[in-house]
């Protein structure tokens, strides 16, 4: 979305940029055009002086001209022709000295011949006349013609006028096109300036700088308009970022409080394959910590075994089609410091489908592999143990079958104990086994009124035969006010069998399992206890000693079996009665097992499912 909003205020800026171009073009334009013409005016009107000027230098003329012939005509009507001749010489040079203007005077009688000219003077002077005028010499009594004269004018005063009227426009259009280009320049450079603040007002709201105002106090009355327009959007806009940024933040937070609370490890990664956000649980499984994970490359993450675990299956993701992934998440395990991870990587787009990175859970699968191993082991275990009894039963069934009547009478008894022997344990086995399907399908186990020393009893009789083989004497230590309570005779007893069997089993010849039972009553509970002199339990077994098919195996003895029992007392004890049960061992030394069960359990008989 940012991105987007950024590409469109980049575009703005460059249309304005494009339309400043544009207006500095027509600007010059405008200036050469406004030239052009304040030029052709200029000429248009020197020119035009120019004419008016000479049209009334030649009126000039020609009124000097008459003026002229009438005073000659004056000066010579009643005079002969000689002195005529000296009169109008006289008379033309006095004018001459008299007028810078007059360059030339000449009169010629009726015929064309000259009576006087100044001519050969004035080419001597070098002055030519710009304009010459001839008028007649009339006398006015009789309106006869007595000849012309012809007056030349230099023209220095239309040459100065026209001079100085051409320079005074020049000067007065250049004045003009200065001030009109001064105007020009300094209109462009306040509206450039004013696009200029409304530019970079439109850049820091490119950046984000939501709130932005511009000044508005130096501009036009129209762009004041504009700058309030800006400034009240830019508003909107800082009003809305808070808005929105504290609806983001709100759900971010809700997302990376639901996201830490998970309970696998979930790691987030952008489409550059960068870890975006990673959960408490994900730092644990793969031991990292935030600050080393965070913003570095999922594929460099090196396992216990210095493997790029994730390296190979991320390109298998990136080279795999998204609708197909999408449907069919990659599934993979990793290894780190002895644990099983299972990795399951998919997809992650926005609300428009769009792709924007993958998020990879991590499932810690160590106890369901050691499950499996142990589930493995069980079976293999079961299968052996039972193959065993089978096969000695069908030994020893088979022998007297056939040979029967060939063995006197203790053999035979010898050879009919071991059957029996062979058969309870089968059917022990066949009962733990069945006792286990039946607490994993959490059948209800049926609770009445009895009494726990009547339990003790019966028990320490049951294995009392195997202790005599094994020369082994159970002391029982009991309290006398234990009352009854509710619980599954059956249940305890196979419990407590389980403890005084494993005390036969692990205890040397000639040495004493201890029985005792306790009656808490500041609980309000009672405490069964077996202990033995064995070798004990090492610690490390302590710990998963009660879970199922778990056996502890070591080089001073190796004991037969399913691998249940302990897992069903545990199952029994806690699960069915809301009991606890413990151990305490000590290798070398011996071990205590126990359990203890609450006496004020409803007197109703219960059924926990």
């Amino acid at each position: 979305m940012l991105d987007a909003h950024a590409n469109k205020c980049n575009n703005f800026c460059m249309s304005e940029r494009f339309s400043l171009t544009a207006q500095n073009r027509l600007i010059i334009s405008g200036l050469l055009l406004s030239t052009a013409l304040i030029v052709f005016i200029a000429i248009f009107a020197v020119f035009n002086i120019q004419k008016i000027l000479k049209q009334g230098y030649q009126s000039f003329g020609e009124g000097i001209s008459k003026t002229l012939a009438i005073e000659s005509v004056e000066q010579i009507k009643d005079l002969p022709l000689n002195e005529a001749e000296k009169s109008l010489k006289s008379h033309a040079e006095m004018l001459l000295a008299g007028h810078n203007d007059i360059v030339l005077i000449e009169y010629r009688d009726n015929d064309g011949n000259v009576l006087y000219s100044t001519k050969s003077d004035t080419d001597k002077k070098n002055k030519k006349p710009a304009i010459t005028v001839s008028s007649p010499l009339i006398i006015s009594d009789n309106n006869d013609v007595y000849g012309s004269v012809t007056v030349g004018l230099s023209g220095n005063v239309v040459s100065k006028i026209t001079s100085t009227t051409r320079i005074s426009l020049l000067f007065v259009f250049t004045v003009v096109w200065f001030v009109f280009a001064l105007v020009v320049l300094i209109n462009t450079y306040l509206i450039t300036r004013e696009l200029k603040m409304l530019q970079n007002g439109v850049k820091k709201i490119t950046t984000g700088q939501f709130g932005y105002k511009l000044e508005s106090r130096e501009v036009s009355q129209e762009v004041q308009e504009l700058f309030k327009a800006f400034n009240d959007m830019s508003n909107k806009l800082h009003l809305y970022e808070e808005q929105n940024i504290d609806r983001i933040m709100l759900e971010r937070n809700k997302f990376e409080s639901v996201l830490m609370s998970i309970a696998n490890g979930v790691v987030v990664c952008d489409d550059n394959d960068n870890v975006v956000l990673v959960n408490n649980h994900a730092q644990d499984l793969l031991e990292v910590t935030e600050e080393q994970f965070l913003n570095t490359k999922i594929q460099n993450y090196i396992d216990t075994s210095e493997n790029y675990c994730f390296k190979e299956k991320i390109e298998e993701f990136k080279d795999t089609p998204l609708d197909i992934i999408e449907k069919k998440p990659i599934e993979f395990n990793i290894n780190v410091d002895n644990r099983v991870i299972k990795s399951v990587m998919s997809p992650m787009f926005t609300g428009n489908r769009d792709y924007v990175g993958y998020i990879i859970v991590l499932i810690d699968m160590t106890k369901e592999a050691e499950m499996d191993k142990m589930r493995s082991d069980f079976i293999s275990n079961v299968s052996h143990e039972l193959r065993t009894p089978v096969t000695v039963l069908r030994s020893y069934i088979d022998t007297l079958y056939n040979y029967g009547n060939e063995f006197d009478y203790d053999t035979q008894k010898e050879f009919i104990g071991t059957i029996n022997q062979e058969i309870i344990r089968l059917q022990s086995m066949v009962n733990d086994i069945l006792d286990f399907s039946r607490m994993e399908s959490n059948a209800p186990m049926e609770k009445s009124l009895n009494n726990i020393l009547e339990v003790v009893e019966d028990c320490v009789n049951q294995v009392s035969v195997l202790a005599k083989e094994h020369k082994l004497t159970i002391s029982v230590s009991k309290e006398e006010n234990i009352p009854d309570f509710m619980f599954n005779y059956n249940g305890i007893q196979r419990a407590l069998t389980n403890f005084l069997s494993n005390a036969i089993k692990y205890s040397p010849d000639e040495s004493v399992i201890d029985v005792k039972v306790k009656n808490l009553s500041n609980t309000n509970e009672v405490e069964v206890s077996v202990t033995d002199r064995g070798c004990g339990i090492a610690p490390e077994h302590l710990k998963k000693i009660f879970d199922r098919f778990y056996r502890v195996e070591n080089n001073v003895h190796s004991v037969k079996g399913t691998g249940l029992g302990l897992h069903l007392v545990k199952t029994t004890i806690e699960k069915y009665h809301g009991g606890k049960i413990y151990v305490n061992s000590e290798v070398g030394k011996g071990s205590t097992f126990g359990f203890i069960l609450p006496v004020n359990i409803e007197t109703d008989a219960e059924k926990i499912s």
